[in-house]
């Protein structure tokens, strides 16, 4: 026998195996690295069971097609049909775990948060959904540096470190993005409480000013993005939990060859847990994303929202004691509430002119009625606006080195006619003064960034920026004859100066100079009882700021670490007159110094156990915030602390997972004492927050996703309140959150 025949002989003896019992060979590979992945967990139709070898390879014994599964602790899940007999590569696709892998959408460019060069934080779906799912607010908390409020359900609050001095109620001094759309009205207010969880895939922070890309707001900006469509399926949502809470949301995408569409509809209903809270808010978005060639992508989409909430108020110390569930005397008989229905219609075109030219261009409209019924007034507003961003990319070479060039503007334009009446019983009574408002907003920007080495990157950012509002006072019962005043603000310019380098492939600094402008919002000028402040002035400051990132142990241990001095001149501050009407005045100037760290790690991994990973996350930020030439009427508050600031936060998060699909995320929670007042002799005490969720979620085949969970909220039964009133007249300080609490879901998804 010779040497050729015996080798082809021992070819077949080893393939006849295959070819007698049908085996298939699978070599299943990372996708990026193309390097093979042992211990991978491979399932023919969620039965039989194989693990892949140390060169990635797992032999099945399938005699027909196949739905096959693949699930890994640090890969996506992937579902395969595999014929009989078929040798095949399998890519799977790397998760998320470290900071060189996240990669966030900041300042007009798409990079890891490694390569960051200003202090990010971002917030996944999963961490959306490791919480009760009926608000924002808990994820955004797990971050160092922000803090989202609820003092009645629906009614938002968001300070990024500290900037909800300004802010009694809803969100200013924030600039906010939806799929890259401002949903930032042009008077500076947000009306973030539209938007539900479903309507959100992920949320990219930046922490301080970005008024050279986002134009005003010192606080920082907000984009959210929701979820992409790559998939036919529909999914139906059910929550319930204590006080009448009841959710549900049907969801529905198709893909076709050059477009997909997509409709989602939640509707969430509580009665809140103290008197006269109850929440009723419906969200219907649909849309549709076109793919007509290579170069370009069209997008649209429709958001309806319709919100009811009602307002209990806020309480003093004696009230908490005696009932923390009671309503602010007044406000039940006077339905203290909000109805808002807004309409929000977007469109969004990308354009790749060639390889280094592209182009991104949103517009959209919206229009909004608003009914405001309070215990010392009634208000109602309609309004229509309108805007649009567009931004122009350059990716080159000049003289030898990479740049990014980034040229565009934003404008912004609503029309606002308010009426505020007297409140008799819940219902308006006799008009007291009638205003058409007219805001508009614009800036625009430009941005270089230059690689000098593979390791030093700088940002150098530029903006000019252009505010004003119109005040047309039609009726004025007070003062009997109509008159028309406007203020348009100067253009203020705002740079930004930013240098990133690359200590190694595992750790990176950043250092940045920002400047920022803040123009106060219509509702600051114009206020409830009819006076109009024109003498306010925009606040204006300097952000300075360093930072650390690094991933260690294989990915598994990651570290974010800066520390910033931002000086606010012309700081907001807010006081309660003695009807009890929230008004603003400039109150000289404020030193906010920083730290602020997010460590997180996996303690346990092992793709082959039972339990497969044991992660913690840890965040933390430290703040000396005090005033800085501060005197009202005499009383000099100068060296206080900053109202409504913690110097000290804390989040913990334990989370666990199984290969069976069982999961169990922990959440601690330490919130510092807030001062609650300018003179700093009321403070909201210390507390800790516990909360869990529990769940079992499991592929069922290729086609359906099912999901139980059961969580508790307040497990220690704290007192505390999940947003203060700020120099509240009366000592109405308080608006106390919900004991302990417990609830419970179920989630259906099919595939078509």
């Amino acid at each position: 026998m010779n040497l050729k025949f015996t080798i082809l002989l021992a070819i077949f003896i080893g393939l006849l195996p295959n070819l007698i019992l049908g085996q298939t060979v699978l070599t299943i590979l990372d996708a990026e690295t193309q390097e093979p992945i042992p211990a991978v967990l491979v399932k023919i139709n969620s039965q039989n069971k194989e693990i892949s070898d140390e060169q990635g390879r797992v032999i099945l014994d399938n005699q027909k097609v196949e739905d096959v599964s693949f699930s890994h602790i640090s890969y996506a899940g992937l579902w395969v049909k595999i014929q009989p007999n078929e040798n095949r590569t399998i890519f799977l696709e790397r998760k998320t775990n470290s900071l060189s892998e996240v990669v966030v959408s900041t300042f007009g460019s798409s990079r890891s948060l490694m390569e960051q060069d200003a202090a990010v934080s971002h917030i996944g779906e999963e961490e959306f959904y490791r919480f009760n799912e009926t608000s924002l607010v808990s994820a955004f908390n797990t971050k160092s540096g922000i803090r989202l409020e609820e003092r009645a359900p629906g009614s938002y609050r968001v300070s990024i470190r500290g900037s909800s001095l300004r802010a009694p109620f809803g969100v200013r001094n924030v600039k906010v993005y939806w799929n890259g759309i401002p949903f930032t009205s042009p008077d500076g207010t947000t009306a973030l409480n539209l938007l539900d969880l479903n309507n959100v895939k992920k949320a990219d922070i930046i922490k301080g000013p970005a008024g050279s890309i986002y134009g005003a707001g010192n606080g920082g900006v907000i984009s959210f993005t929701s979820k992409p469509i790559d998939e036919n399926a529909v999914q139906v949502n059910l929550g319930l939990g204590e006080y009448g809470l009841v959710k549900y949301s049907v969801g529905v995408q198709q893909t076709m060859e050059k477009s997909n569409v997509h409709a989602n509809y939640v509707q969430q209903k509580s009665n809140g847990y103290r008197d006269h809270s109850a929440l009723d808010r419906k969200v219907l978005q649909m849309g549709a994303n076109f793919f007509p060639s290579d170069k370009q992508t069209v997008s649209t989409e429709l958001l309806y929202s319709d919100l009811k909430y009602q307002i209990p108020g806020g309480l003093n110390a004696d009230q908490v004691a005696e009932n923390p569930q009671q309503a602010r005397p007044g406000s039940a008989a006077q339905n203290a509430s909000i109805s808002q229905k807004t309409l929000y219609g977007t469109f969004v075109h990308d354009y790749d002119f060639n390889d280094q030219w592209n182009n991104h261009t949103s517009f959209y409209v919206q229009t909004t009625d608003f009914e405001n019924p309070f215990n010392l007034d009634y208000k109602r507003e309609t309004q229509y606006g309108y805007g649009g961003r567009t931004k122009f990319s350059l990716d080159d070479q000049w003289a030898g080195f990479p740049v990014k060039v980034i040229v565009g503007g934003e404008y912004q334009f609503s029309n606002t006619s308010a009426q505020n009446f007297g409140n008799r019983g819940g219902q308006a009574d006799t008009i007291r003064f009638s205003d058409d408002l007219i805001t508009t907003q614009a800036f625009l920007f430009q941005q270089l960034e230059v690689k000098w080495t593979e390791a030093i990157r700088m940002t150098l950012g530029l903006s000019e920026n252009f505010s004003k509002f119109d005040i047309n006072r039609t009726i004025d019962a007070s003062a009997g004859e109509p008159y028309a005043v406007e203020r348009t603000f100067d253009p203020v310019w705002v740079p930004r100066l930013a240098l990133s380098g690359k200590l190694n492939d595992h750790s990176s600094i950043f250092g940045s100079i920002s400047s920022g402008f803040s123009p106060p919002t219509i509702d600051e000028v114009r206020t409830n009882e009819g006076t109009i402040n024109l003498d306010l002035e925009a606040e204006r400051g300097v952000n300075y700021e360093i930072g650390y990132r690094a991933s260690y142990w294989e990915d598994r241990f990651n570290v974010d670490i800066s520390t910033f001095y931002f000086k606010l001149d012309e700081t907001i501050t807010t006081y309660t007159n003695e009807q009890g009407v929230v008004l603003f005045q400039n109150a000289g100037a404020t030193n906010q110094k920083g730290l602020e760290a997010q460590l997180d790690y996996a303690l346990y991994r092992n793709g082959l156990s039972w339990l497969q990973e044991i992660a913690l996350v840890h965040a933390y930020s430290f703040y000396h915030f005090r005033f800085k030439d501060y005197v009202d009427d005499g009383e000099v508050y100068s060296g206080n602390k900053l109202t409504g600031v913690a110097p000290n936060n804390l989040a913990n998060q334990i989370n666990l997972k199984t290969r069976a699909g069982l999961y169990l995320n922990i959440t601690h929670q330490f919130v510092d004492e807030i001062p609650l007042n300018d003179v700093n002799t009321v403070f909201q005490d210390s507390y800790n927050l516990l909360s869990a969720r529990m769940g079992w979620r499991k592929s069922l085949g290729s086609q359906y996703d099912l999901e139980l969970y059961f969580g508790a909220e307040n497990i220690l039964d704290e007192q505390y309140s999940l947003g203060n009133d700020l120099n509240a007249f009366g000592g109405r300080y308080y608006q106390p959150a919900a004991p302990l609490n417990f609830y419970g879901g179920v989630k259906f998804k099919v595939r078509y």
